[in-house]
């Protein structure tokens, strides 16, 4: 009996110090470990890739923003703001009321397949749409200049950039709104271009809030 009682104690005291070495390492060392190595490596990343301006968070490089007017009494869909560059259809699967800045609280695709009448009706809207609130004064935009990510939305609904073609699509009318010469606002867009990864995965691509607060520097220098 004692001896049963022994053999059971001695193994409650293994699996306690099991569990609490365990605990150490998995809980405590290896996070203190991981989290070290990515503030020292991978600093920007680790934190969320925020985007400063003037000293202050105003975003992630990784989720995109709307820029909409303030909406009309009574209204519920906001209209963009065209004094800056806009981003792709927001395409999330859910809205709140706390995220203020991207009311988008689930994201995901819409889910639609390419043979939908919803999804073609919405890519005809939103390509009129484009046409005319980038078509000013002096230049007009063709239906083949629209290119797909400026009528349909990412797989998250969350995308953060869009495609130097789309961006240079918005040029005129950034430039127009802003009382700008277009070259400058042509050059914004260049200088803020990213190229692939590693020169061979993935296209081109403008993250358009580093663009629009480019353009509000370029904007305060007036």
């Amino acid at each position: 009996m004692n001896h049963s009682v022994m053999n059971t104690a001695r193994l409650l005291g293994a699996g306690l110090r099991a569990l609490l070495m365990l605990t150490l390492v998995t809980g405590v060392i290896y996070p203190l470990v991981v989290t070290g190595i990515a503030q020292g490596l991978f600093h920007d990343k680790a934190n969320g890739s925020e985007i400063r301006a003037d000293g202050e968070v105003v975003g992630s490089s990784l989720i995109g923003q709307s820029y909409n007017l303030p909406p009309k009494k009574g209204g519920q869909t906001p209209e963009p703001d065209l004094r800056w560059f806009q981003g792709r259809p927001a395409g999330g699967l859910g809205t709140n009321s706390v995220n203020t800045r991207y009311q988008l609280l689930l994201s995901g695709a819409t889910n639609l397949s390419a043979g939908s009448e919803d999804l073609r009706r919405r890519v005809e809207d939103a390509k009129a749409a484009v046409i005319k609130a980038n078509s000013v004064p002096g230049y007009t935009v063709k239906p083949s200049q629209v290119p797909a990510d400026a009528v349909t939305s990412s797989g998250s609904g969350l995308d953060p950039d869009i495609s130097p073609r789309y961006a240079r699509l918005q040029v005129h009318r950034v430039a127009a709104r802003n009382g700008l010469p277009v070259a400058q606002v042509a050059k914004l867009v260049e200088d803020t271009t990213e190229g692939r990864v590693a020169g061979f995965i993935g296209e081109p691509r403008v993250n358009v809030l580093e663009l629009n607060i480019a353009l509000r520097d370029l904007v305060a220098k007036r």
